[in-house]
């Protein structure tokens, strides 16, 4: 059973694992991300990554789950307005992406938190830089987020 809030978002969804790997890919050996941030598994970028070690199918699994649980319950506590579980999604993937307190100081938050749910999905376009350069990765990843958020895919 997924584990629900009390507004009856599900959490750690089978689809936003899915979704994660898909956007990330999964590297069972850390290296440096186009921003110099030591990452494994599928984004895993936390100040733990041990860099000399291999990490297992199952440690990369944990780390993943770990890690949707709490980007989500942060979107969560910074959105004060109700959100459908296609908006969570996509909000709590890209908090995986770009943390926590990039996504609670956004612009797009404060629209959504003003009742703007179109505005916030499209203002996810808007983080596709990395280093001070526009990534094309980055902008087909946004585009992903975008059209969940919209509710046009699902996790």
């Amino acid at each position: 059973m997924n584990p629900m809030n009390k507004v009856g978002i599900v959490l750690v969804s089978a689809g936003l694992v899915s979704a994660v790997t898909m956007l990330e890919g999964t590297r069972y050996v850390p290296y440096e991300d186009i921003v110099n941030v030591w990452t494994v598994c599928q984004g895993y970028a936390g100040k733990d990554v041990v860099r000399d070690k291999r990490y297992t199918p199952a440690e990369c699994a944990a780390l993943t789950e770990s890690q949707l649980k709490e980007k989500g319950a942060a979107v969560l506590r910074c959105v004060t307005v109700p959100i459908k579980q296609h908006e969570y999604d996509a909000y709590t993937l890209f908090a995986y992406n770009v943390g926590t307190t990039a996504f609670c100081r956004s612009s797009l938050l404060k629209r959504l938190n003003q009742g703007d749910h179109v505005g916030a999905c499209n203002g996810l376009l808007a983080w596709d830089y990395a280093g001070g350069l526009r990534v094309a990765g980055l902008s087909r990843r946004r585009e992903y987020e975008r059209r969940m958020c919209l509710g046009e895919l699902n996790a």
